[in-house]
């Protein structure tokens, strides 16, 4: 029976793909010290250019420890996008998966426009490749921090130049396990939780927390979750929170989310790579 994960001996490259949060930052640190074989070419950090204060310093903190580049990448402002309603080039917005009074969702675009088409063009400059020229056998072996508790998100990747490895997998981990392999060499330092400050997906608990731990970041949430209605272009009002109150009238202490989507506490931006 062919191995879940295992390397590709022929990839051109082997890239990390980097997204601050709990696994991918285990993943690059393990790679650091060889736990993890053969020793990437580098690691892509595709930027929203909205995440936490936090997020930013531990992605500094973190590449003083490896041996590799990190290659940060980003298409736009997400923040400052949505607030428009297109990027800073003038295309139309990728959609977020804000929620409307009627009890609908936008779609969901913003992984794959902010997340992956970053990181696949810049993988596609580190092979060498021109736009729109055929990869023929190039690819890069891309490495995705998914640990087994979310192995539903495991996919191949459906561009030619791209193979998938999930090492975590390979090592049988699960999320705890990355938590204690990090306390244990990192004793004292905390992991971020990778997630756009305003991501629709956040539940209750992550609401709170921000409300309670990042008053910053909170308000800088609020302040958007009013602006999507001031700017919107559609003929519904446009909430961040599924009960469709501003965040600022919430009561988040409940623990009770009422449906509230969650996106296993962080986003790292992998699905459908």
């Amino acid at each position: 029976m062919k191995p879940l994960s295992e390397p590709f001996e022929d990839a051109n490259l082997r890239i990390i793909s980097l997204g601050a949060g709990v696994q991918s930052s285990v993943l690059v640190l393990m790679a650091a010290i060889g736990e993890l074989t053969p020793m990437p070419d580098c690691a892509i950090f595709a930027d929203t250019g909205w995440e936490p204060e936090g997020v930013y310093e531990h992605l500094d903190w973190l590449e003083k420890q490896l041996p590799f580049p990190v290659y940060k990448v980003m298409r736009s402002n997400i923040k400052d996008d949505a607030l428009s309603m297109k990027n800073a080039t003038g295309q139309r917005f990728a959609s977020m998966p804000f929620y409307t009074e009627n009890g609908g969702m936008g779609r969901r675009q913003c992984t794959s426009e902010y997340k992956l088409q970053p990181i696949r063009n810049k993988t596609r400059e580190l092979l060498g490749l021109k736009p729109r020229q055929r990869s023929k056998d190039l690819f890069a072996e891309t490495w995705i921090g998914i640990s087994w508790d979310e192995i539903q998100r495991m996919k191949e990747s459906w561009v030619p130049y791209i193979k998938h490895r999930w090492p975590l997998l390979e090592k049988r981990m699960y999320r705890h396990h990355c938590l204690e392999w990090f306390e244990e060499r990192y004793p004292g330092r905390e992991l971020a939780k990778s997630a756009c400050i305003g991501c629709p997906f956040h539940d209750n608990k992550a609401w709170r927390e921000m409300k309670n731990n990042d008053p910053k970041s909170f308000q800088d949430a609020v302040d958007f979750d009013k602006g999507i209605r001031v700017s919107s272009k559609f003929d519904e009002r446009l909430f961040l929170h599924r009960s469709c109150k501003p965040l600022d009238e919430i009561d988040f202490r409940s623990s009770e989310d009422k449906g509230q989507l969650s996106f296993l506490d962080e986003c790292e931006g992998m699905c459908g790579m």
